[in-house]
């Protein structure tokens, strides 16, 4: 739901874990966020969350007052689960309000 979101504590870094039923292949993930500056992604192969390796890291751009829309294409991998660290922030506080993982 678009009216829904995870939020931060206000201290970094912070993250959030996503864990699929079993291994996938994965080529492209997308989030939908909000005052987020500095986003990694790592994944991880394990049957639990642990063992991750960085798949990508970057600066977002400031949107004021909008959300951030932002798409990583990255070259397929497979995935048990992805992990997002926010590493800073524009504010003290930012949110998440979706993630999209494409793949088979």
């Amino acid at each position: 739901s678009s009216k829904t979101f995870w939020t931060t504590t206000g201290m970094f870094p912070q993250e959030l874990i996503i864990g699929f039923p079993k291994c996938v292949k994965i080529s492209k993930v997308a989030i939908q966020c909000y005052l987020v500056r500095t986003l990694r992604i790592e994944r991880s192969t394990s049957k639990d969350p642990v063992g991750f390796q960085q798949c990508i890291e970057k600066d977002l751009q400031h949107r004021e007052g909008q959300l951030q829309m932002e798409e990583f294409p990255l070259p397929e991998f497979e995935a048990t689960y992805l992990r997002f660290i926010i590493k800073s922030a524009f504010d003290h506080f930012v949110s998440v309000h979706w993630v999209m993982a494409e793949g088979t």
